[in-house]
C-alpha cells in the first residue's frame, strides 16, 4: 500500500479544488453579494493543506488497482468536505450535513436538493453550487491526470482512471493515459462551450447559461430556479434536451468522429441502443400525455425532455411529472435505473451493462437447450473477456443489495413506499428528483439526518461504480 502516493495525490485536489473555487469568487465580486469572504477562507486552507501533501513528490510513484480505488474514494470525500464549507459558513445552508448533501450531489451530478427555496441563494453560491456539477461529470482525478504528469512512465496512472470513469471498462484513446485524459477534457469543454454560445443566441443571461450548461454537461440538473427549466423558453429547452442527450453518449464515439472514423462511430453497438431507448421512450410517453397539453408538439417536447434528463441523470424539468399518467411514471423509474453510457458523464447502471447481461441471459438459455454449445459473446464487434462478465455479474449483485439496505433504512421515516423508492433510485442512479415527496417540485429536506446520510453514501456510490467506496470497509485493504 502506497500511502504517501495516496496523500500526494489527495493534496493535488486540495490544490486544483481552492484554484477552481475563484470562478464563485469572481462572481462575487461581480454581483458584490458578500460572499467572498467565505470562500477565501476555504481557498487559502485547502491550498496549504494541499502544498504540505504536494510539496515533496514520493521517490516510490508506483500504485496499483487497490491504491488506485481507495484513492479515488477517499478524494470525493474530501473534496465533498471542502466544497461544502462556504455554504455551511455563510449560514446560506446553516447544518453541514444539509451543506454535505448538496455539495455531494453537486459533485457526483446527483442534483438532488435539500433546499427549499433555491432563488435565496447569492449568485456566487449558485453558481458554485453549478459549477461542482461540471467538476464532477467528467471527474476531477481526469482533469489531474490531464495537466500533471503523476507517474514516471504514465501507466499506473491508469487505476485512477479506472477508479472514477463511469462504466464496465475503461480504455485508452491513445498510448499515454496523459494524452487520453486531454483529448477527454478537450471534447468536455468545447460541448460545453457550445452549449453556452447556443443558450446565448437563444437569449438566455450570461449567468443563467453558465449555470444550465454546467449542469446540462455534467448531467447534474441543479436548477437556479425553483421552477428548474419550466420558466425558459422552448428554445432553450430544446437546446438543453439536445446537449442532455450527447453528454449521455460514450466519449469515445466524439473521439472517433474527431480522427475521422465515423464509420466505426456510428456502428457503436451502446450508442444505438441509448438513442432507440429514448426514441421508445419519448414516443410512448408522448402519446399517454398528448391529452394533458394544447398540442400533440408540446407533449412531444415536454417527453423529450423528460426522457433526456432521466436517462442521462440529469434531473432538470420543465413540467411536474408526478401528475403524468402511470404508464408514463413508470418509464421514467424504468429509465432511471437503465442510466447513460459508459464513459460518458452520466449514471446509472450504463446501457452496455445491460446489454452485456441481456446477452449474457440469452446465452444461458440457449446453452440449457444445447448443453454442448459454445457461444462467444461479443459486444461492439470485440469478443467479451471472462472478466468483464464476472465485474458485470459483480455490479448487479452489489447495486441491487445496496439498493435494497438503503431503501430499508430509509423506510424509517414513514414516508409512502413511491418516496423511499424514487428516493434511493434518484441518487444512487445520480439523477436528482424522484417521485411523490422527493418529485420534481418538491425536495429531499424532510428526511431525517440518517436518511440523508445513507443517500449521500449512495451518491457517492452510484458515481464511484460502488467498488471503490466498498473497499474503504474491507479490514485487508489497508494492510501492507
Amino acid at each position: 500500500m502506497n500511502y504517501r502516493m495516496v496523500v500526494y495525490l489527495m493534496g493535488w485536489v486540495l490544490n486544483i479544488e481552492a484554484f477552481l473555487m475563484l470562478l464563485p469568487c469572481a462572481v462575487s465580486l461581480l454581483y458584490r453579494d458578500g460572499c467572498l469572504r467565505y470562500f477565501l477562507p476555504v481557498i487559502a486552507a485547502g491550498w496549504l493543506a494541499g502544498w504540505l501533501c504536494v510539496r515533496r513528490k514520493p521517490k516510490n510513484t508506483v500504485f496499483y488497482a487497490r491504491e488506485g480505488m481507495i484513492c479515488v474514494a477517499l478524494v470525493w470525500i474530501c473534496l465533498s468536505l471542502t466544497g461544502a464549507l462556504p455554504f455551511w459558513l455563510s449560514g446560506e445552508i446553516p447544518a453541514f450535513y444539509d451543506a454535505m448533501f448538496e455539495v455531494i450531489s453537486g459533485f457526483t451530478t446527483t442534483g438532488a436538493s435539500i433546499l427549499t427555496d433555491v432563488e435565496a441563494l447569492s449568485p456566487s453560491m449558485l453558481m458554485w453550487r453549478s459549477f461542482t456539477h461540471w467538476i464532477g461529470g467528467m471527474g476531477i482525478l481526469v482533469f489531474m491526470l490531464a495537466i500533471l504528469p503523476l507517474t514516471a512512465g504514465g501507466g499506473y496512472s491508469m487505476y485512477l482512471m479506472k477508479a472514477e470513469s463511469p462504466g464496465p471498462s475503461v480504455g485508452k484513446m491513445t498510448p499515454k493515459i496523459r494524452n487520453t485524459a486531454k483529448i477527454l477534457y478537450t471534447i468536455y469543454l468545447a460541448m460545453t462551450l457550445l452549449q453556452i454560445v447556443l443558450l446565448l443566441l437563444g437569449g438566455m443571461p450570461l449567468f443563467d447559461s453558465l449555470c444550465v450548461t454546467f449542469g446540462s454537461a455534467g448531467t447534474g440538473g441543479f436548477g437556479i430556479k425553483n421552477d428548474s427549466m419550466a420558466s425558459y423558453t422552448v428554445y432553450q429547452q430544446a437546446v438543453t434536451t439536445t446537449f442532455m442527450i450527447l453528454f449521455g453518449v460514450n466519449f469515445n464515439v466524439y473521439y472517433l468522429f474527431l480522427i475521422r472514423r465515423f464509420k466505426d462511430g456510428l456502428r457503436c453497438e451502446e450508442m444505438r441502443a441509448y438513442l432507440a431507448v429514448i426514441l421508445a421512450a419519448v414516443l410512448c410517453i408522448t402519446w399517454n400525455i398528448r391529452g394533458m397539453f394544447p398540442s400533440l408538439f408540446s407533449a412531444f417536447h415536454h417527453a423529450a425532455f423528460q426522457v433526456a434528463s432521466i436517462i442521462t441523470t440529469t434531473g432538470y424539468s420543465t413540467v411536474d411529472f408526478e401528475q403524468w399518467p402511470q404508464f408514463s411514471k413508470t418509464i421514467l423509474i424504468v429509465l432511471m435505473l437503465i442510466g447513460a453510457c459508459a464513459g460518458s458523464t452520466g449514471g446509472g447502471m450504463k446501457i452496455s451493462r445491460l446489454i452485456i447481461g441481456v446477452k449474457e441471459m440469452a446465452r444461458e438459455l440457449y446453452s440449457s437447450i444445447h448443453p454442448r454449445s459454445v457461444r462467444v459473446l461479443r459486444f461492439e464487434g470485440k469478443a467479451i473477456e471472462h472478466q468483464v462478465i464476472r465485474s458485470v455479474n459483480a455490479f448487479f449483485a452489489a447495486y441491487f443489495v445496496i439498493f435494497a439496505v438503503s431503501v430499508l433504512l430509509v423506510s424509517l421515516d414513514n414516508f409512502d413506499f413511491t418516496t423511499n423508492f424514487t428516493a434511493v433510485a434518484a441518487t444512487f442512479n445520480n439523477i436528482g428528483p424522484g417521485l411523490s415527496q422527493v418529485g420534481p417540485m418538491s425536495n429531499f429536506s424532510q428526511l431525517s439526518v440518517l436518511s440523508k446520510c445513507v443517500l449521500m453514501f449512495d451518491m457517492l456510490a452510484g458515481r464511484l461504480e460502488i467498488f471503490p467506496l466498498l473497499i474503504l470497509f474491507l479490514p485487508s485493504t489497508w494492510k501492507k
